[in-house]
């Protein structure tokens, strides 16, 4: 589903992405690991065509992202959604209009939009706060509001930025089990950065371990633990979670 070849970006006189190559398969939830400051999030803004490469290629079903212009762009990336590392909620909105923001956007019908905006709030279990202002909401709040604008928006690609950064380890892990109840009930496919190994291994089908621009190694979780890897090796020394089962 996407294809980056020879991905490479400059900032300054930093080379921040060299070279990356990376497939991303169709209905998977790809974890990409990596310390924090090596350009995973860089990584996800071009795929989703924020920022443009100095070289190199994007494909999205075959759509080249990386040299369209803004209108093509515009329709190639319609079907993607992002969940940024501080969720990008609107401060002047409450969190109704913030969930529905993206639906009135693309025009769609005002039963349609308040029906999936009080259907996503309920699936993050924020029924009953939708006159709430992202002020008044707690980190692992905003998180889950953010996440429910993706999942009223119904991207077929989500991308996650550190989504458990900064959060307690119970809300983390209520963080995690949204991405893959969200996986299933959108049947999309999903690229989650983070550098916290034990939500890596309970969300991901696949992991990619980011290291000095390019991507190493990528693996299935078992595979991927048994790496001999200075960064894996330390990861694995820190593990308090089995990587998630998943269903056949």
């Amino acid at each position: 589903m996407i294809k980056i070849r020879n991905l490479w970006k400059r900032y300054g006189t930093v080379d921040v992405l060299k070279g990356l190559d990376l497939d991303v398969n169709q209905g998977e939830i790809l974890v990409i690991l990596g310390r924090s400051g090596v350009g995973k999030s860089v990584l996800l803004r071009h795929i989703i065509g924020i920022e443009k490469p100095d070289a190199g290629s994007i494909e999205v079903n075959n759509q080249p992202i990386s040299s369209l212009k803004k209108n093509d762009l515009y329709l190639a990336i319609k079907n993607m959604g992002m969940l940024f590392q501080g969720a990008a909620l609107f401060d002047s909105m409450n969190l109704e209009e913030n969930t529905a923001f993206y639906l009135k956007q693309h025009g769609a019908p005002a039963e349609e939009v308040q029906r999936r905006t009080l259907d996503a709030l309920a699936m993050v279990g924020l029924s009953g706060c939708e006159k709430k202002m992202p002020s008044d909401l707690s980190g692992g709040m905003r998180k889950r509001a953010g996440l429910a604008r993706l999942i009223a928006y119904r991207p077929s690609i989500l991308l996650y930025d550190e989504p458990t950064t900064g959060l307690d380890p119970i809300t983390a892990q209520q963080i995690n089990e949204l991405i893959v109840k969200t996986q299933a009930e959108l049947k999309g496919t999903s690229i989650v950065v983070t550098h916290d190994i034990n939500s890596a291994l309970f969300i991901a089908d696949r992991l990619a371990l980011h290291e000095n621009g390019k991507i190493v190694h990528v693996e299935r979780p078992d595979a991927f633990l048994q790496i001999d890897h200075p960064i894996i090796n330390f990861l694995r020394d820190n593990l308090t979670l089995k990587p998630r089962k998943k269903a056949v």
